[in-house]
């Protein structure tokens, strides 16, 4: 008696390590996975900016003086940097801040509703954080280099 054999079954996709070297340029990375990595670059942006945050702030409320001093600063530069120079670096800032922020109320609400987790979610919440950190880098990058 010959006994039947069983169905062939399609050979399954074999998943490997990414080279770093070779996968990178080709690796189609998730928009989630995106987020989380910028939210990882802005927090580390904003540790980094720290003591230029702290003069900022310093700068900006001591008194008069020094607050007219650090309009100056941002429009003509101080110490051989041009103002559009630190103008872009608080722009990259204003990023790193938006983006973590938003990013970070993100999180939080897949905190809560972890039961309603799906990868439909994810990708629309990854693409909602992107937008709205971008579109508000907008309005206030255009605040800050005076379009209105």
């Amino acid at each position: 008696m010959s006994e039947l054999a069983p169905p062939a079954r399609p050979q399954r996709p074999e998943f490997r390590n990414i080279n770093a070297f070779k996968d990178l340029t080709t690796y189609r990375m998730p928009l989630a996975a995106l987020v989380s990595i910028l939210h990882r670059i802005s927090g580390a942006i904003m540790f980094l900016l720290l003591p230029f945050i702290i003069w900022m702030f310093d700068t900006s409320v001591s008194s008069e003086i020094s607050f007219d001093r650090f309009k100056s600063v941002f429009n003509e530069g101080a110490g051989g940097v041009p103002g559009w120079l630190i103008k872009l670096v608080a722009l990259l800032l204003l990023w790193a801040f938006l983006h973590h922020f938003i990013a970070g109320l993100r999180h939080l609400w897949a905190d809560v509703h972890h039961g309603a987790l799906s990868k439909q979610f994810g990708r629309q919440s990854a693409a909602t954080t992107l937008v709205l950190s971008l579109a508000l880098l907008l309005i206030l990058g255009a605040k800050l280099f005076g379009l209105y």
